[in-house]
Formats: structure tokens, C-alpha cells, sequence
């Protein structure tokens, strides 16, 4: 399930490095505000202390999070990924729990206000499809990386004790982000339905085409170069550096991020682990993965 183009564990280590130190020189301008009372798509009304970040990135481009703070600190925190339709979400059972939590919303794909971007300019995996791994998902997780480097910094957050979660691409977005803090702090992650895991099943799962997988691939004379880009954000190419508490689930009805690559990428994993099948789910989230990851996090966190 690993394709053979994919770079090797050294080069997916110097690759994080890489990525890290360009989070740590990115020049991000961090403005607190609030919005309505009730924003776009989000259903949970706006408790005191929540606040909307827009963050500001040289260039100029603007992208945004959702914090949520606990009722206490300094306090350990918990960092929330999109899925690939880049909802805004907010978790105050967590809040509850004692975490923050910080949602984090890279490339400006959606705002306070709804989809900053319509879903035909959503290329993120797309734009993967360069050498060395650059551009797509490195800028996203550099976005996200950016945001997580500016929370640590905060006098009432515990520096740590963090976490990483999410639904689809945001689980997928949350192991790769584990990986990347791995040795600094990251204490857990929780990933659902995760995305972004095992594209050569993907693309044994287009063979027709039909899934548009295949077609976002280049001439043949690239497809190599292409390959070892999407291998440098499959999380079976991280699986080495992911010996943090890791919770996966998986559905037995998900046809968008198949059951199999998630079993995979479970049996790679170094650590303290744990693997859900939840029969006759579809690709969606899942209360069950709500309530595994509290009790994920209470015990790892």
C-alpha cells in the first residue's frame, strides 16, 4: 500500500524539519475578534471567552481559527483540523473537559462568515503535485503549524501538553501535524475516517477514473516526482515518527477513506495505540470518535 516512489523515512524527517523551521520564520500577525452571535455553519452558540483569530501572513493572505479557552489556566490545549469541506467547529464539551482548544482553518478555505474559497478553488491536494513536497499540503500544515507555534506561546497555555484531532482531513491533517511535533511536547492525537493515508489504494480504487483521483496526475515522464510529493504527506510515510498515543477509527462503509488503509497504518504504528471499526459507518463523523477521544485525551493528555 506504500508506493515504491515514496521518499524514505530520513527524507520525511528532514522534510519535517524543514517545514518547522519555515513555520518558525513565517511572520504571522495574530488579530482576537469577535463575530455574531451566531456565524455561519457554526450551530453552538458563542460562550464568554471565545474568540475568532485572523491570522496575517506575509504575503499578504489571511487565514483563521476559533478559540476556545478552558475554564481555567494555564491549561493543556487541544488543536483542531478541518476536514476537506473546512468547516469551523466547536467543541465545548472539550472546554469543559479542561482543555483550550484551538481550531485552526489554513489557506483562508473558509471564514467567520462562510467558504472563503469555493470548493472548485479548494486544490490543496492538487497543488501537492510538485517536487520536494512543496506547495498543496506543506503550505497548509505550515499555516497550521504557524497557529499551533503562535498558542504555545500563550501564558495560559501548558507548552507541553497538547494534542491533535480531527475528522477526514483533519484527522489525516492531525497525524501529520503529530509528526511534526513529535519530541516537542505533542502528547497524544486522535484521528477519524483519517484522509491523506494511503493514496496508492486510492488510486487502485480509481481505476476507472471516475473518482478523479487519477486525473489530477501529470504526464508520465512525472509521475514519479508526483508520487514522492503525495508520499511526503500520506501518513504511512510519518508512521515512524508517530510513537505518541495515537486513536484511529475507521468505517466499515467509508468508501472515500477506506477501512484498509487505516488498519495499515495502525499495524505501522511504534506506540501506545488504538484502532475502532465502526460497522456500517460511513465516510462522516461520529459521536463514538467524540467520546474514544475525550477519554483519549483525559488519560494521554
Amino acid at each position: 500500500m506504500v508506493n515504491r516512489d515514496y521518499p524514505t523515512p530520513d527524507e520525511v524527517d528532514e522534510w519535517c524539519a524543514a517545514l518547522l523551521r519555515r513555520a518558525e520564520e513565517r511572520a504571522v500577525a495574530v488579530r482576537e475578534f469577535d463575530a455574531e452571535q451566531y456565524s455561519y455553519r457554526l450551530a453552538v452558540r458563542h460562550t464568554v471567552g471565545n474568540r475568532y483569530l485572523a491570522l496575517d501572513v506575509d504575503g499578504p493572505r489571511t487565514y483563521y481559527g476559533f478559540w476556545q479557552p478552558a475554564p481555567a489556566g494555564p491549561a493543556p490545549i487541544l488543536f483542531h483540523l478541518p476536514s476537506y469541506a473546512g468547516e469551523i467547529a466547536a467543541h465545548p464539551t472539550l472546554v469543559l473537559d479542561g482543555f483550550h482548544v484551538l481550531h485552526i482553518n489554513p489557506l483562508g478555505y473558509y471564514t467567520p462568515y462562510g467558504p472563503g474559497r469555493t470548493p472548485e478553488q479548494w486544490t490543496v491536494v492538487q497543488d501537492t503535485l510538485r517536487p520536494r513536497g512543496e506547495g498543496g499540503y506543506a503550505d497548509w500544515l505550515t499555516d497550521a503549524t504557524a497557529a499551533v507555534l503562535w498558542a504555545l506561546g500563550r501564558t495560559d497555555v501548558q507548552p507541553d501538553r497538547f494534542a491533535f484531532f480531527g475528522t477526514s482531513q483533519g484527522g489525516g491533517g492531525a497525524l501529520l501535524m503529530a509528526s511534526l511535533f513529535a519530541g516537542r511536547g505533542v502528547r497524544a492525537v486522535a484521528a477519524d475516517v483519517p484522509f491523506l493515508t494511503g493514496f496508492a489504494r486510492y488510486a487502485e480504487l480509481d481505476e476507472d477514473g471516475r473518482r478523479g483521483f487519477r486525473s489530477m496526475f501529470g504526464p508520465e515522464e512525472r509521475r514519479a516526482a508526483e508520487w514522492k510529493a503525495l508520499g511526503y504527506v500520506d501518513t504511512l510515510s510519518h508512521a515512524h515518527r508517530l510513537s505518541m498515543p495515537t486513536l484511529l477509527t475507521a468505517g466499515s462503509q467509508d468508501e472515500v477513506c477506506p477501512p484498509e488503509t487505516i488498519a495499515a497504518l495502525f499495524e505501522r504504528l511504534p506506540g501506545t495505540r488504538s484502532h475502532t471499526l465502526l460497522s456500517g459507518h460511513p465516510h462522516a463523523a461520529s459521536v463514538p470518535f467524540l467520546d474514544l477521544a475525550r477519554a483519549w485525551f483525559r488519560l494521554f493528555v
